[in-house]
């Protein structure tokens, strides 16, 4: 078992999310950084979707009450120990009785901590991720008590992870262009790809706002609403693009001009109010397979 005894900015459980609920309206969720979330689970020996804590901007305590090997990943946060310093991207042992700080990181935004045997606390829809703005259990609070569970996949067999630098401004997000780039000018399209945006304070779980340069439709009217996944940048009336994070809504009913890669999704829900991001589009990787003659789909 593992108190609380402080949130920090905002404490969750995450998982890789919920998958085929979203004809009820009901998003995948899930860690904001799934590599991050991923790395933590591997150094423990843990399934790779294992559920773990992703603590937002630091100031997090727990207190194991019993002990356990965990690992910390994410963001570039100090890890202290009943006092002493401890170590992040590789996995550690914390005595029965010791207490765990996260200070506030000096880059990034969330930290992800995974416990041998993964966070028991009950799943909804096959998976134990908290999505608030579905209804779907809530974030933690101080005094809460969450039970390890027994999701082992294999013995820890890395000692430490090389840490992913975090890219120097302006971040570089790489995305390919999406269903409804055809909404925009040219013109706009050359913007979005060269413009420098920077991270709103209002960004959140669902999405990470950006300010700067608007871009300009050339089709006018209404669009009806569209599937939306992570990643996606969907452009409102106003022409600064939102994007979509890990509690984004099922649908959308603003043009999507385009959707990241799946690593520059993680970057952008690390991305702190006031980084300054830029958008490269790419062209998308097709892969072809070949179909011998008489063999069956």
């Amino acid at each position: 078992m593992i108190e609380i005894l402080a949130c920090g900015g905002q404490l969750t459980i995450q998982d890789l999310g919920r998958i085929g609920y979203a004809a009820w309206g009901i998003g995948p969720g899930g860690a904001a950084d799934q590599r991050s979330l991923r790395l933590a689970n591997r150094l423990v020996g843990n399934a790779i979707g294992a559920a773990a804590f992703e603590v937002l901007l630091g100031g997090a305590r727990f207190r194991f009450r019993s002990a356990a090997l965990v690992a910390i990943t994410g963001a570039n946060t100090r890890v202290l120990i009943d006092g002493a310093v401890g170590r992040s991207d590789g996995p550690q042992w914390i005595p029965a009785g010791a207490i765990v700080q996260l200070s506030t990181p000096t880059q990034r935004l969330r930290s992800y901590l995974a416990v041998r045997g993964g966070l028991a606390s009950p799943a909804v829809l096959g998976s134990r991720s908290v999505d608030e703005r579905s209804g779907l259990g809530r974030a933690l609070r101080t005094g809460d008590v969450v039970p390890v569970g027994t999701d082992i996949a294999s013995p820890p067999t890395v000692d430490m992870a090389p840490a992913a630098a975090w890219p120097t401004e302006p971040v570089r997000l790489q995305a390919v262009r999406g269903p409804r780039d055809d909404w925009f000018t040219e013109a706009s399209m050359q913007l979005f790809a060269s413009a420098r945006y920077t991270v709103d304070a209002a960004s959140d779980r669902i999405g990470t706002r950006l300010s700067g340069p608007s871009m300009q439709r050339c089709v006018e009217g209404e669009l009806l609403s569209e599937p939306t996944v992570r990643g996606a940048v969907e452009v409102p009336p106003n022409g600064l693009p939102i994007v979509f994070g890990a509690d984004h809504p099922t649908t959308c009913g603003y043009p999507v001009v385009a959707v990241l890669e799946p690593d520059s999704a993680d970057i952008a829900a690390q991305c702190r109010p006031g980084q300054v991001v830029t958008f490269s589009l790419i062209r998308p990787q097709i892969r072809l397979t070949t179909i011998e003659q008489g063999s069956s789909l």
